[in-house]
């Protein structure tokens, strides 16, 4: 697509991302202030404590995208924001932000949906492979991350049906809570597929929900298998039940964080190959941060390719939460017209797919 530059801003959760994105496909700059160690103490998100972080970081972070890109304001055309959803505080300060920057520079305003923003990180080109095209459409997205977990029939970068979603816990959510089970580090996404990989056995087997053939997802029964099963192990390896501190051996962690692993990349690989085949879908698109698990990237992408469908995967750092996808999606939303005015507000709660 044609266009300039977008400067786009990202505040939804615990990062602080500006990128400016040229043409809704080159990343100029894209950084990303990450809490990840601020918020590992309580081994998960503060609202307070992200919303504060924020403020101390977005400009900073401004600061080293205009350094990275090369560019200035007379070749910026708008402004993008994530508008929601996500932890009302953060986003607020990310909208305001935002807002002041368009007002200021006399620049249209443009709000984005945050989950838009990891379904078109697809759309941005991969500096690796730069002449990558865009994903054909119709294409079938699954978008997996610490808050959501769905499956959207995307018919342009601007029109999308929310085929299905979570009943309850986001496969994000889920891998953070068996993680600190387990006691491995937070976020529980990473820690668990770093275990998973020393595994030898590969014997764990934990259920999979598959909740009678829909395009719904649940993981809270596959929580509370890891837990029993966390504490069987533990009692077979004469933990005390009354002690907390003691942690497994390193080879038992290993094979219940692969059979954990293996459970929620075999229910999220089966069900989008299963929707991407009855919808005819053109094209396969994953985004969000549990995305960037490796053996999530690997079954789709083989399932895929088996299948003849192109498979469209970001790289890792496109998956979790940035600014380069909200410029994507700003620059598809300003191209159809859509304009934000000064009094655009932070919606927590914004299903894809919705006005």
């Amino acid at each position: 697509m044609s266009g300039g530059v977008i400067l786009a801003v990202e505040s939804s959760c615990d990062e602080t991302g500006v990128a400016l994105i040229a043409d809704g496909r080159r990343i100029l700059a894209s950084v990303v202030a990450s809490q990840v160690a601020l918020h590992a103490a309580s081994g998960g998100i503060v609202p307070e404590v992200a919303a504060r972080a924020h403020l101390r970081w977005i400009v900073p972070t401004l600061e080293a995208a205009w350094a990275e890109s090369g560019v200035g304001w007379p070749d910026v055309s708008a402004v993008a924001v994530t508008a929601g959803p996500g932890l009302a505080g953060s986003l607020l300060v990310g909208i305001n932000f935002a807002k002041a920057l368009a007002y200021v520079r006399g620049r249209p305003l443009v709000g984005v949906n945050h989950l838009e923003g990891h379904l078109l990180a697809a759309w941005l080109a991969d500096p690796a492979d730069p002449d990558r095209p865009e994903p054909p459409l119709p294409a079938l997205a699954l978008i997996v991350s610490g808050g959501h977990t769905f499956l959207s029939l995307t018919r342009s970068p601007t029109d999308h049906t929310l085929l299905g979603g979570t009943v309850d816990d986001a496969a994000g959510e889920a891998f953070d809570k068996v993680g600190r089970m387990l006691g491995l580090s937070y976020p529980g996404g990473p820690a668990i597929a770093e275990a998973a990989g020393a595994a030898v056995r590969h014997d764990a087997r934990f259920p999979r929900a598959w909740l009678g053939g829909t395009d719904d997802f649940s993981f809270s029964g596959l929580k509370t298998a890891a837990r029993r099963m966390i504490a069987g192990a533990r009692a077979e390896a004469g933990i005390p039940p009354d002690d907390q501190v003691t942690p497994l051996p390193p080879a038992i962690v290993a094979e219940l964080a692969w059979g954990f692993q293996e459970s929620v990349v075999d229910v999220l690989a089966t069900k989008v190959i299963r929707a991407a085949e009855r919808e005819g879908a053109a094209s396969i698109v994953l985004g969000g941060g549990v995305a960037a698990n490796r053996a999530l990237r690997a079954r789709v992408s083989g399932e895929a390719a088996a299948r003849g469908i192109p498979c469209v995967i970001p790289a890792p750092d496109l998956c979790t939460d940035n600014g380069a996808m909200i410029g994507a999606a700003g620059a598809r939303r300003l191209a159809r017209g859509d304009r934000a005015g000064l009094d655009l507000d932070a919606r927590p709660t914004w299903p894809l797919g919705t006005p």
